[in-house]
């Protein structure tokens, strides 16, 4: 007897990690920490402090680096390190143009769910084209959750009135996927494109 293929109708996906570089992640940090010059323990802990406000959309990107970078003189600018902030954002060519394939075919719904402060996300939209690829942008800096929240997955499924078990989310993080398969959606943990297609081609979803 052959079980039937669930009907996706909704694709949404993680950004950093997935489609893009992380941007302002364990790795980003400590290469500007470096980069800088910068003593690590004491940003670590300003940093720990900030960071869900920050992601929350709540703390703007000047007021995270007066908090955690330029709470004393510092031998450079803040323009100077808010450049390599975003230049440490890069593309994982594969998986966006498998995205922008999927976009293309017009057969699915394609959104985001990320966490990310303002406006290191509209920068990354805006350079890496996702506004071609992404009808909606379900990012922790404009809806007031973070993942693994369940609140982000519930107000994802609200917004696109599509039932759960039609939404299928791409994470590079099992803890992220968790709450997303509780709430009855299907889930994929990225690990490369080839795979990424594979598991998709499982549930039916294929250019």
């Amino acid at each position: 007897m052959e079980v039937a293929l669930p009907q996706i109708s909704t694709i949404f996906w993680d950004v950093g990690g997935v489609l893009l570089s992380n941007a302002w992640d364990r790795t980003q940090r400590k290469l500007a920490l470096e980069h800088f010059k910068l003593d690590e323990e004491e940003f670590d802990d300003r940093h720990a402090m900030v960071v869900s406000s920050f992601e929350l959309g709540k703390t703007t990107l000047d007021e995270y680096l007066d908090r955690t970078i330029f709470y004393r003189p510092r031998p450079f600018t803040r323009e100077v390190f808010k450049e390599f902030m975003y230049s440490l954002s890069t593309p994982e060519p594969g998986v966006l143009a498998f995205a922008r394939q999927l976009a293309s075919a017009g057969k699915y719904l394609m959104g985001t769910i990320n966490n990310e402060s303002k406006e290191l996300n509209e920068y990354r939209i805006q350079t890496f084209g996702l506004r071609e690829i992404f009808t909606l942008f379900v990012s922790s800096c404009f809806v007031g959750f973070r993942k693994p929240e369940p609140p982000i997955y519930r107000l994802a499924v609200e917004v696109t009135q599509k039932p759960a078990e039609e939404c299928c989310f791409i994470d590079d993080r099992a803890l992220n996927l968790e709450c997303a398969r509780q709430l009855g959606m299907h889930t994929i943990e990225m690990q490369d494109v080839e795979q990424l297609k594979r598991d998709l081609l499982r549930l039916g979803v294929g250019v």
